[in-house]
Formats: structure tokens, sequence, C-alpha cells
């Protein structure tokens, strides 16, 4: 006989608080806007052959029962994102990059 249980969402908090699909390194924030940009699960798992399909179900599952809560994990994921762009952007120039990582290959052949 069936027996119906409930199961938790395929989901884990890493020691950063990524929230994590199944046991791969695969971010929710991944997962669910390829969801939101119009792939099915079956092609988010093409994408990332890591993750199962269940996995990616569930996850997809939880997001849409609890979107407010998600949509503020995601904005403040992008707002994270954000700062450390500009931090980077801040500590290395980026101007003429390109140039001297040429010139340095120039020199070394």
């Amino acid at each position: 006989m069936l027996s119906i249980v409930a199961e938790l969402p395929p989901l884990t908090v890493d020691s950063e608080g990524v929230i994590r699909v199944g046991r791969t390194r695969v971010t929710l924030d991944t997962v669910f806007e390829a969801f939101n940009e119009g792939l099915t699960a079956e092609e988010i798992v093409q994408q990332y052959p890591v993750l199962r399909l269940a996995d990616v179900y569930g996850a997809i599952a939880y997001c849409l029962n609890h979107q407010p809560a998600v949509n503020e994990y995601l904005e403040r994921r992008r707002a994270e994102s954000a700062a450390v762009r500009r931090q980077n952007e801040a500590r290395f120039d980026m101007t003429g990059l390109r140039a001297r990582l040429l010139a340095r290959r120039e020199g070394q052949a």
C-alpha cells in the first residue's frame, strides 16, 4: 500500500548561508532562476547533471510554496553579489587588463 509521508525539501544551507539543492553545490538561485527563465526541471538537470530530477522538482515546489521568503532571499543574494563585484572592481584595476595579459604572454613566448 502506498504511504503518503511528508518530506523535507531537498535544500541545505552552507556555512555562508547559501542554499544548495540536494547534496550538490548547485545553488537554489541557479535552479529557480533557470526555472523562471522557462527551463523545465528536466532541462535544468541536463544543464546540471549532478542534480537529481526529484530534487529539482522539490526545490521548485518549495520556491513556489514560499515565494515571498524565497524572493527576499534571492534579492539579498543579488545585493551581496553586487557588493562583492564592487569590492573586486575597486581592488583590481581592470583598465588595460587585456593589453597587460597579451604583453605578458608575448614576453613568455
